[in-house]
């Protein structure tokens, strides 16, 4: 125990002390207050004047409604995005949300013009508008045909096409007007017709009536996943380094006359895990600070979370992360160089991504037998299980299961890594082949 206590001691103090470690625990919140905040602000920011758009109306009559609607600065409502995303992209639904959701933050302005035929020919109206787009007199131009109401198709012709911001803006814009006239048309009154489509308020409820929100807890248990899987990608390499070290140092003779390899191993996976969970804990702490301190500044309620669901996501992030961390132990005991360990590693470590994509299911039925058996799984269950549990807590003896088999697993990689480490320190210069790995395993 002194032997392993002292490993551990060396591997958490070596990586403390460094600049970096305590350079990256400094910046490491205010990069992720950037990345939070930033884009928000930078799609607020205004690039440019407004945007210059004519009007070519056809049918004579809708130019006001159009106008009046991009000049207004409404935002599109969810059904008109919905419906022009799907006119104006061909991509997926998660890009339309995305493009619908930048366009709701920026502050476009318009400048609208009528350009009346006066006994023109819409051709020559069209070569005129060209004109005063490629002079830079106009960002665009929209042309509403006479058979709009109908079944007609407007035109839009924008200088930089590539804008699907203003695209989306206008076509939402040009919808809503067709929609007035069409109302005004048919003599329904507009107003009655918005009142009858505001939608309901929904008042979710859980056991004993109580009003119950369950999005806090549901990020709760994304966020346990995220973290696990970022704290892998940037801790990995470390207990990757930490194993591989004493191989590129060559003095395993030394330490194999003085320990064995199980203790030696486990001493490395805690000590650089400890440093990594330090690191993590101080941020989480600078987080859970200004959380407090911007809630009760601006009067914003914290959402209620179980006590209990607070101690499930740190069980199942340590559970999580030291599996994917002995992932790296056990790669680290096959290579001799960090950068073929994080190429054999990355393919196990994407499994936490399959755990993301099993949500959605595992929300649906909680207790289905897809959810039972993802949530055994160790590589799966930092997500699953707890997904399950802000769901439809399973009993008590899953989720003892579950952790049992997730112990086991960490333990049990300990010990493959440990006796592959114990063959392959000795190897140099050459790459470990799966039949002689399992052969290293074998060995007694």
């Amino acid at each position: 125990m002194r032997k392993f206590l002292a490993v551990v001691k060396r591997e958490y103090i070596q990586r403390v002390r460094t600049k970096f470690f305590i350079v990256a625990t400094v910046l490491g919140p205010l990069f992720l207050a950037g990345f939070t905040i930033l884009p928000a602000v930078m799609f607020g920011i205004r690039s440019g004047g407004p945007t210059r758009l004519a009007i070519l109306d056809e049918s004579g009559k809708m130019y006001e409604r159009v106008a009046k609607e991009l000049t207004s600065g409404k935002k599109p409502s969810d059904e008109d995005a919905a419906q022009t995303l799907e006119q104006t992209s061909s991509g997926n639904n998660n890009a339309k949300e995305k493009i619908d959701q930048a366009n709701k933050l920026s502050r476009t302005s318009y400048l609208v013009e009528d350009v009346p035929l006066k006994g023109r020919s819409v051709a020559d109206s069209r070569t005129d508008l060209e004109k005063r787009i490629q002079t830079h007199e106009l960002d665009g131009y929209i042309v509403l045909p006479a058979n709009l109401l109908k079944d007609g198709q407007a035109e839009f012709r924008l200088r930089n096409a590539a804008d699907v911001f203003t695209v989306s803006s206008v076509a939402a814009a040009i919808s809503r007007a067709v929609r007035g006239e069409r109302l005004a048309e048919a003599r329904i009154d507009e107003k009655l017709v918005d009142e009858a489509s505001e939608p309901i308020k929904l008042r979710t409820t859980g056991a004993g009536g109580q009003e119950s929100k369950g999005e806090a807890s549901f990020y709760l248990a994304f966020g346990a996943g995220l973290l696990i899987y970022m704290s892998v990608l940037l801790y990995g390499q470390f207990v990757l380094g930490a194993v591989i070290e004493e191989k590129e140092t060559r003095i395993a003779e030394i330490l194999f006359s003085s320990m064995r390899a199980f203790p030696l191993m486990m001493g490395k996976l805690i000590g650089v895990s400890l440093v990594a969970l330090t690191q993590l804990g101080i941020w989480g702490l600078a987080f859970l600070i200004f959380s407090v301190w911007a809630a009760v500044g601006s009067s914003i309620p914290l959402p209620q979370i179980p006590a209990m669901l607070f101690v499930y996501f740190v069980i199942y992030f340590l559970m999580g992360y030291f599996v994917y961390a002995t992932v790296y132990a056990v790669v680290g005991s096959m290579v001799t160089t960090t950068q073929e360990g994080g190429q054999m590693a990355l393919p196990v470590v994407l499994m936490l991504v399959a755990g993301f994509l099993l949500s959605r299911n595992i929300i649906r039925s909680p207790n289905s037998s897809l959810a039972f058996w993802t949530s055994m799984f160790p590589f799966f269950a930092p997500i699953t299980m707890l997904m399950r549990i802000v769901t439809e807590t399973p009993p008590l003896w899953q989720i003892l299961l579950s952790l049992g088999i997730g112990v086991a697993t960490i333990i049990g990689l300990v010990w493959v890594a440990s006796r592959i480490y114990r063959v392959g320190m000795l190897m140099y210069g050459k790459k470990a082949t799966i039949p002689e790995v399992w052969r290293w395993v074998r060995q007694s």
